[in-house]
């Protein structure tokens, strides 16, 4: 099996600090390759999160301060990822709600301009939820009838997604073999903000996700309830996330000048 790609795509996966979009750190990216002509190159890359690790994540994935001590931090690294990661399309395990609104927050902390809103995004987990309900160790069990060993390194983790994609796509006929197909695929909303608190109505429209304006466009939102902007701006919310609404904050100034 080959994937039939338009574009080369990369597979990713992240160990952190911990869970929190808007708090944790990158500590560890592996990253696979994957050209049109089906030929693969692989980075890993350990970073200094600049805080510390919490013994309760080092437990998971077996990284400690010690371990990344000397590594750079990732505004040093950043650059070289994006350009590795440069016109490709991306795909990871729960990478939708998790690793990509993660890289992004990370990007825009490092000042690194990586519209990421460009690609076509597979979620294997997502493919694997619909199809089986399971974890990777278990998706690659059943998939690969192989045995993850290193569960937990970003780069096993990754080569392990993508062995997963390609045998999901032997296994199930309904699977097209077309990123943007298999993108469209992995995706329960279509999200303009990576974590799902601003998506996009059946015409369009940015409607807020959560709260007590959900279902509401976000544009006559901001026109009725402007603080709600500043509430949004000074809140616990992903960088990425407040980078949208700022921009449809300026669409919106720019229609009316």
């Amino acid at each position: 099996m080959k994937l039939n790609l338009k574009n080369p795509i990369v597979f990713f996966d992240l160990e952190t600090t911990g869970l929190n979009i808007t708090q944790d750190r990158i500590i560890e990216i592996g990253i696979i390759k994957v050209q049109v002509d089906g030929s693969e190159e692989t980075k890993t890359y350990k970073i200094n999160p600049g805080v510390p690790i919490p013994a309760e994540s080092s437990a998971i994935h077996g990284i400690y301060d010690e371990d990344v001590k000397d590594c750079p931090n990732f505004k040093t690294i950043g650059k070289a990822v994006a350009k590795f990661m440069e016109g490709c399309d991306i795909a990871g395990f729960n990478s939708n709600k998790f690793d990509v609104p993660l890289l992004a927050e990370e990007f825009i902390r490092a000042d690194i301009d990586f519209d990421m809103k460009k690609r076509k995004f597979i979620d294997v987990q997502t493919i694997f939820h619909k199809m089986e309900k399971r974890t990777l160790s278990a998706a690659y069990k059943l998939y690969c009838n192989k045995e993850l060993e290193n569960a937990h390194s970003a780069e096993a983790d990754s080569m392990a997604t993508y062995q997963v994609l390609l045998a999901q796509l032997e296994r199930y006929p309904d699977l097209e073999n077309n990123v943007e197909f298999l993108s469209n695929f992995s995706s329960f909303t279509e999200n303009a903000d990576f974590i799902g608190r601003i998506i996009f109505d059946d015409k369009g429209n940015e409607v807020f996700n959560f709260g007590k304006y959900k279902g509401k466009i976000v544009s006559e939102i901001l026109e009725k309830d402007p603080a709600y902007y500043g509430w949004m701006m000074n809140g616990d919310f992903p960088l990425f996330t407040k980078k949208v609404l700022t921009n449809i904050k300026l669409r919106n100034f720019a229609k009316k000048h």
